[in-house]
């Protein structure tokens, strides 16, 4: 995928986020929550990840701090 497409993506992204962050955040939550229920918790640890990466992107465009990393995930150098 180019690297232009990425970056425009993530800037419609960053549009659509601001102003409904709070939803936002509920929604991948009980988004997650529905994946675990229909799974059987068989993948918990990769939606736990994804919960976290996508929280994260929220708070970091709507001012907050970011919330702890997810302890799934390899630190990016």
């Amino acid at each position: 995928m180019p690297v232009g497409l990425i970056d425009d993506l993530k800037g419609k992204a960053q549009g659509l986020i601001q102003g409904n962050e709070e939803a936002i955040k509920n929604g991948i939550e009980k988004a997650g929550d529905f994946v675990d229920q229909k799974t059987g918790g068989k993948f918990a640890g990769q939606v736990d990840a994804v919960q976290n990466a996508a929280s994260n992107f929220v708070a970091k465009n709507d001012g907050e701090a970011d919330p702890a990393p997810a302890t799934d995930e390899p630190k990016q150098p």
